[in-house]
């Protein structure tokens, strides 16, 4: 197997690739919804995710059926959200880095009858659409991914229309304080300073496992960056909530993840 480009040198590709792997060893989050889902979603029965357990409210979504709106899942793919969506009576474009995960899209939309808009690319570059192109934006807990958050949430604002909802998962970045390997066995041992990379703050030793394993490399943001980053792009939060992840130990002290509701009240500053 080729080795993939050093992360230090190119993160994107790096994560891509990285995801790619991710499908093959069918990761949760690569897992296409069943047909069963998809027909739920044609009866307005239907809910999905931004964080691993919790449901969205639905009161946090448009009536999809009322009109043709135009939705884009934002680093999103993977075969769950978008097809729901789309099923559901929304207009789904989907920009993801990861063809593979592109590919899950396609395989539900092929199987299913529906239709998807799917382009490859950056979260933090959107110059392929125009200002004020979409009504909402549904953005699960993907930028952890990314070294800079600030772009995503400016390039958002920009492609939303005024008083478009920006939905965004995020991961709280207390869980980053801590080694990783003590964690996953109930041990909490503080280790590194947030804002916390994978490229600066583990040892040689711990990057050549990650990248051994073809895992993605993560990046734990502050909330001065994940919360008030959408603000400064000219988005007011609306709603919030928080979630836990059952397969981290340390979800059962605090929640470990955020959901966030963003309104557009303006152009980009």
């Amino acid at each position: 197997m080729n080795r993939p480009p050093d992360p230090a040198d190119d993160i994107l590709a790096y994560n891509r690739l990285a995801w790619d792997h991710q499908v093959r060893k069918k990761n949760r989050w690569t897992t296409a919804v069943s047909p069963e889902e998809i027909q739920r979603a044609r009866n307005d029965d239907w809910q999905i995710v931004l964080t691993p357990e919790k449901p969205v409210p639905r009161e946090w979504f448009p009536d999809f059926r009322a009109r043709p709106f135009e939705v884009l899942c934002l680093a999103g793919s993977g075969g769950q959200q978008a097809p729901i969506l789309a099923a559901a009576g929304a207009k789904v474009t989907v920009l993801d880095n990861s063809p593979g995960q592109l590919a899950q899209d396609q395989l539900v939309a092929d199987r299913e009858g529906l239709s998807l808009r799917l382009i490859q690319g950056d979260m933090a570059d959107l110059s392929v659409f125009d200002d004020q192109s979409f009504d909402l934006i549904v953005h699960p807990c993907s930028n952890t991914f990314v070294s800079d958050v600030l772009p995503v949430w400016k390039e958002a604002a920009r492609v939303m229309k005024v008083g478009a909802d920006l939905l965004s998962g995020i991961v709280n970045p207390i869980v980053y304080l801590f080694d990783d390997e003590l964690m996953e066995k109930g041990e909490f041992k503080v280790r590194h300073k947030i804002p916390y990379s994978d490229l600066t703050s583990l040892s040689a030793q711990q990057k050549k496992a990650l990248i051994d394993q073809r895992e993605p490399f993560c990046f734990g943001h502050t909330l001065a960056d994940q919360l008030g980053g959408q603000a400064d792009a000219g988005l007011a939060i609306t709603g919030l909530f928080e979630d836990g992840w059952s397969d981290w130990p340390i979800s059962d002290f605090i929640p470990t993840f955020i959901a966030t509701k963003s309104t557009k009240i303006g152009p980009v500053k």
